[in-house]
C-alpha cells in the first residue's frame, strides 16, 4: 500500500495472516480521508473478512461501499464481500418503533393491565389456600405451635401500635364530630352529632383505620423481614432442614394479625368515641353521660359486631399479602423495595375493597 499523486494504491493480500504488518500501514493513513477517485484498488489480492475490516477502517465505509459497488475491475467475490463488511461496520440509527394508534395503545396498556390483576389474584388464591391447608394441619398438634414467634408477633403488630392507632381514631373522631356539628346546624339537629360519631366508628372507621395502619405498618414489615431472608438465602436453608417456611414463618405472623387487629378496632373504636364526645362536650353543650345515653338508647349491639366482624377477614388477608410479596423477592435489594411498596398498595386495595362490598352486603341483608 502506497500513495503517490494523492492517489492510494492498495495491492497484496489482506487477508488474517498479513494483519499486523497491515494494521500498522492502516495506522500511518488513518488521518487521511480518501474518496472514491483517490483510490485504487486494481492491484488487490486475495481478501477475506479481517482484511476488509482494515480496509474499512482506512477508507471509512461509505468510501468502501461505493467502491466495491462501482469498481468494475474487482471480481464478484470481493465485491460482495467487501461491501457486506462495509455495510455491517457502517453506523446505522436505531429502527424507530412503529407509532400506534390511541386506542390501540390503550387496549394495549388495559389488557396487560388486566393480565396482570389476574396473575396477583391468581397467586394470591393459591397462597391463601396453603395457609389454610398449613392451618388444618398444624392446629390439631400443639406440639407443632410456634409460641415464641407467635407472641413476638403479637407484640410487634398490635401493641407496639396501640398508640398510633388511638391518636388517629380519635383526631379522626374529633373531625367527623365537627363536620357532623356543622352540616347538622343549619338543620337545628346537633344532637344527632352522637348518632353519626356512633355509627361511623362502630361500623366503619374503627376497623378501617386501624386496618389500613395494619396494612401500612405491619404489611411492609412481613415483606421486608422475609425478602430479605430471601435474598440472604435462608429460606433455602429452611427448606434444607426439612422445615415448611409456611409453617415456620407465616401461620405466626397470620395468627398474630388475626389476634391483633380485633383489639385495635376496639381501642380504635373506643377512641373515636372519645375524640366525638369530647367536641360534643365541648363545641356543643352535649355531656359525655348525655352522650353515653343516646348512644345507649339509639345504637344497638349489632353495629359494633358488625365492625369487629371484619378484623379478622382483613386481619387474615393483610397479613397474607404481607408474606406473599415477601416470598416474590428476587435476589437484590431493589426487588425488596419494589415488593414492599407493592404489599402497601394491594393490602389497602384490598381492605377498601372488601369493606365496600361488605357494606353492601350489610345495607341488602339489614344488618
Amino acid at each position: 500500500m502506497e500513495c503517490k499523486n494523492d492517489i492510494l494504491t492498495v495491492r497484496g493480500d489482506w487477508a488474517l495472516a498479513n494483519y499486523q504488518t497491515l494494521k500498522q500501514k492502516v495506522d500511518d493513513y488513518s488521518g487521511e480521508q480518501w474518496s472514491v477517485e483517490n483510490v485504487d484498488l486494481k492491484g488487490l489480492g486475495r481478501v477475506d473478512t479481517a482484511g476488509a475490516s482494515l480496509l474499512v477502517a482506512l477508507l471509512g465505509p461509505e468510501t468502501l461501499g461505493a467502491l466495491a459497488k462501482h469498481d468494475g475491475t474487482l471480481p464478484q467475490e470481493q465485491s460482495a464481500l467487501l461491501k457486506a463488511v462495509a455495510d455491517a461496520m457502517q453506523e446505522k440509527p436505531p429502527p424507530e418503533p412503529e407509532g400506534l394508534a390511541p386506542i390501540t395503545q390503550f387496549l394495549t396498556e388495559t389488557g396487560k393491565t388486566v393480565e396482570a390483576i389476574w396473575h396477583l389474584v391468581y397467586l394470591l388464591a393459591g397462597f391463601v389456600g396453603q395457609i389454610l391447608a398449613t392451618l388444618f394441619v398444624v392446629l390439631p398438634k400443639p406440639s407443632r405451635w410456634r409460641v415464641t414467634p407467635f407472641v413476638a408477633a403479637v407484640q410487634n403488630t398490635g401493641l407496639n401500635a396501640l398508640p398510633i392507632v388511638a391518636l388517629l381514631t380519635f383526631l379522626v373522631g374529633a373531625v367527623v364530630a365537627f363536620l357532623g356539628a356543622t352540616v347538622l346546624k343549619d338543620f337545628g339537629a346537633t344532637i344527632y352529632t352522637v348518632n353519626l360519631v356512633a355509627f361511623s366508628f362502630l361500623r366503619e372507621f374503627g376497623v378501617l383505620l386501624a386496618a389500613i395502619l395494619l396494612a401500612g405498618r405491619t404489611a411492609s414489615a412481613f415483606t421486608a423481614q422475609i425478602g430479605a431472608m430471601k435474598v440472604n438465602e435462608e429460606l433455602d436453608a429452611i427448606r434444607t432442614l426439612g422445615l415448611d417456611p409456611v409453617e415456620l414463618l407465616v401461620i405466626p405472623r397470620v395468627l398474630a394479625m388475626m389476634i391483633s387487629l380485633p383489639i385495635l378496632t376496639f381501642v380504635g373504636i373506643l377512641s373515636g368515641l372519645i375524640g366525638g364526645g369530647m367536641v360534643c362536650a365541648i363545641a356543643l353543650d352535649i355531656s359525655p353521660a348525655q352522650f353515653m345515653a343516646i348512644m345507649g338508647r339509639d345504637i344497638e349491639l349489632k353495629h359494633f359486631l358488625v365492625g369487629m366482624s371484619k378484623a379478622p377477614i382483613f386481619a387474615f388477608l393483610i397479613a397474607a399479602i404481607g408474606c406473599l410479596e415477601g416470598f416474590k423477592v428476587g435476589g437484590s435489594a431493589q426487588s425488596v423495595g419494589v415488593h414492599t411498596t407493592s404489599s402497601v398498595v394491594q393490602s389497602i386495595f384490598m381492605v377498601i375493597l372488601l369493606d365496600a362490598v361488605a357494606a353492601l352486603f350489610f345495607m341488602e341483608m339489614g344488618w
